[in-house]
């Protein structure tokens, strides 16, 4: 068993690493894997990843508030005046729709995803996913033509990029990543797209925090272990606020292309990393 200072360090560094890498599209799961395999702590586990994960939803709820209460608010007056047309409406319906494939696939696969020596879990996968990723992210750069706001969102435009979002199920895939290039497959503005990624990722991270809570709860999870996540969830929560922020004004002027860059320079190193057995 691991000392509690380690610990502490493990946690916070994840925390930190969770907030830097949830919303920027390069896989918080990917990251959560890869580095503590580099610092030989081992796996966190998708039920430590899930509950941290936590954190950037308060940091995206925060940071959306407006936009939350604007969406609910107008969903519920547009439903009342049975105005199924209007941006709320649309808007509100689009979430709900984007958040059901991953919710469905998540519940079906969720025994495998978290076994033991499952390889979805594995470095390979990861590096797989991450080069994929970005290839996918290159193409909707070279195909979008960026017209769209978020404004025009509607339900069959969050099923696309819902269905894109489930992807995120396999690390190294990128939530943000996945449901970011889906979005600019659909024609959407970088910054528009980014925004309606973080909206949609609110209930599914929520759901899935939460469950995994509950059951780390329910297991035991008392004293020390309490503290270790609590500091893990503050680290993430700042970190996450910061890096939403910056992305948001980054997208405004500049492409993806950074993404797409780091994405496979990660993705490759990773591949070397594991095969070679330097990492495991």
């Amino acid at each position: 068993m691991r000392d509690q200072a380690m610990s502490m360090v493990e946690a916070l560094t994840l925390g930190v690493v969770q907030g830097l890498t949830e919303f920027l599209p390069i896989s918080s799961s990917a990251h959560l894997r890869v580095v503590p395999a580099l610092c030989h702590w081992g796996d966190p586990g998708a039920a430590f990843s899930a509950v941290i994960q936590l954190g950037s939803v308060v940091a995206v709820i925060a940071y959306f508030f407006k936009d939350l209460i604007e969406i609910g608010g107008g969903a519920y007056r547009g439903i009342k005046a049975k105005d199924y047309g209007g941006r709320d409406v649309r808007l509100a319906g689009a979430i709900v729709v984007g958040t059901i494939p991953v919710c469905v696939l998540g519940l079906l696969l969720k025994k495998y995803l978290e076994a033991e020596g499952s390889p979805l879990r594995s470095l390979q996968t990861v590096g797989f996913a991450s080069i994929g990723m970005a290839l996918l992210l290159l193409l909707a750069e070279k195909l979008a033509k960026h017209k769209r706001g978020i404004d025009d969102m509607g339900a069959r435009d969050g099923l696309f990029v819902g269905l894109g979002q489930a992807l995120a199920l396999i690390p190294g895939c990128s939530r943000s990543g996945s449901t970011l290039t889906a979005a600019l497959f659909m024609n959407m503005k970088r910054a528009d797209a980014a925004r309606f990624s973080f909206l949609l990722g609110v209930p599914a991270v929520v759901l899935s925090g939460l469950v995994e809570l509950y059951h780390m709860y329910k297991e035991g999870l008392q004293g020390d272990g309490v503290t270790v996540l609590i500091a893990g969830l503050v680290a993430s929560l700042v970190v996450s606020y910061l890096a939403i922020a910056w992305l948001m004004k980054y997208l405004q002027n500049h492409s993806t292309w950074l993404f797409v860059i780091y994405r496979l320079i990660f993705g490759a190193l990773v591949l070397y990393l594991a095969m070679s057995g330097q990492i495991h």
